[in-house]
């Protein structure tokens, strides 16, 4: 892995290294959906993860390739919940400590999950970007070492891993539809796609409530975005403004970003449960969402990555009720 990009050759090591580690997830035919549209739509149900979100994938593959001194001094990372379960679940299993910096705009489901798995948390500001510059003065004072949520190449090849599925249970997809958030999900799928099979699309969507890569892409540059209450909630957060690797992967593989709207986002997560019969929480709908707003054309067989369930089951019952407003 370069300081520039991620290989199909990193990600296929990824999975080689992960293996036994993750739970290989299924990818199933949406018999509602592929009437809707015309075509097959299957769903890669990765929100049934071992730590309810694909982050597992991607923070297994860090610690396995971290030197025995950086496991020694225990690992730390800024989370909007589900990579900071992640990290905390695969810290557990290797004996590491971990510390988890999060925001006071992470819902608390979460957070107790993480405490549950062990981890010391520290609950800090309003942002991302708050919770990072906690977690840059304990790498500073206290040694940790730092597994980045998104902008790190083991991370980045660990979720690719996704992709590679994808393309081995449905070899003959047009589209792959992918949540998009600080890109590493977004970008390790593309990577994987791309190294396999270039003719296929890779399709990112986001909410429209602060979608920082977008509005980066946007601006041919990193820029920071106000970060603000979504649906979406595993979605938010800024992308860095030394972005090294995700922004200029998306930019160079991914063939377009699509915006939902919180109601669409609601609707996604109602199709999940009414029709799919699967939980989710609202990052893990957006592809949903945005083939049931008519915002991604399909043209052949697709495949829509649902990321994650770690959805606070209040809300959810609201959501399905028809009990929640935006």
């Amino acid at each position: 892995m370069t300081n520039s990009t991620v290989t199909l050759s990193d990600i296929q090591a990824a999975r080689e290294r992960i293996a036994g580690k993750i739970v290989r997830t299924p990818t199933v035919l949406s018999p509602n959906l592929s009437e809707r549209l015309g075509v097959p739509v299957h769903l890669k149900l990765e929100h049934r993860q071992t730590t309810g979100s694909f982050k597992l994938r991607g923070a297994s593959n860090a610690i396995a390739s971290l030197a025995a001194d950086e496991k020694r001094r225990g690992v730390v990372a800024a989370s909007t919940g589900n990579h900071g379960r992640a990290l905390a679940h695969a810290a557990r299993l290797e004996g590491l400590r971990a510390v988890i910096c999060m925001s006071r705009l992470v819902p608390e489901n979460k957070v107790s999950e993480i405490r549950r798995l062990g981890a010391d948390i520290r609950i800090v500001g309003k942002s991302q970007d708050d919770a990072q510059e906690e977690v840059d003065r304990l790498v500073a004072e206290e040694g940790l070492t730092m597994v980045p949520p998104f902008d790190h190449a083991a991370v980045i090849a660990g979720q690719g891993t996704v992709g590679l599925e994808m393309l081995d249970d449905v070899p003959d997809a047009a589209t792959v539809v992918t949540p998009v958030s600080g890109g590493g999900l977004a970008a390790g799928v593309a990577a994987a796609i791309n190294g396999l099979k270039p003719t296929m699309k890779v399709i990112g969507v986001s909410m429209e409530r602060g979608a920082a890569m977008q509005a980066s892409l946007a601006a041919g540059k990193p820029v920071l975005v106000d970060e603000m209450p979504t649906l979406a909630d595993s979605l938010g957060g800024g992308i860095g403004l030394e972005n090294r690797l995700t922004f200029s992967m998306i930019r160079d593989l991914l063939d377009g970003i699509v915006l939902v709207s919180e109601e669409e986002i609601a609707a996604g997560i109602v199709h999940a449960y009414a029709e799919e019969r699967e939980i989710v929480e609202g990052a893990g709908a957006v592809g949903i969402a945005a083939l049931l707003a008519g915002k991604i054309v399909a043209e052949g067989p697709v495949v829509i990555l649902m990321s994650g369930r770690n959805i606070d089951m209040a809300l959810h019952r609201k959501i399905i009720c028809g009990e929640w407003a935006a």
